[in-house]
């Protein structure tokens, strides 16, 4: 059985994306804590704190700030793992052919 999952659109831009986060670096001694400052912000942009407390936490693991995969290390990775899966697709293609023109298994 295979399983289908469908990818989110991106309803903000990056420009976006990077000015709500500078704002929130900008802003954040105007509030008592970082998530009432993501709060605020992501109200006046329309998304939800937690899409924006996202945002930030990338951005401070692509500056090294924070601990994690950064943007360009998670790209390859899902490259890679795509890789994967095609080579392996392929490979039961040429088995599955490779059946065709034995009669049974190899020795």
């Amino acid at each position: 059985m295979e399983t289908t999952t469908k990818k989110a659109t991106n309803k903000f831009s990056p420009e976006v994306r990077a000015r709500a986060v500078r704002m929130v670096r900008e802003h954040r001694g105007d509030h008592s804590s970082q998530w009432a400052t993501i709060a605020s912000i992501a109200a006046k942009i329309g998304c939800t704190g937690e899409t924006l407390r996202n945002w930030v936490r990338q951005e401070e693991r692509d500056t090294g700030v924070r601990a994690g995969a950064t943007t360009s290390e998670t790209e390859r990775i899902k490259a890679l793992e795509r890789e994967i899966r095609e080579l392996r697709q392929a490979n039961e293609i040429l088995a599955q052919g490779f059946g065709v023109f034995c009669d049974g298994p190899l020795r």
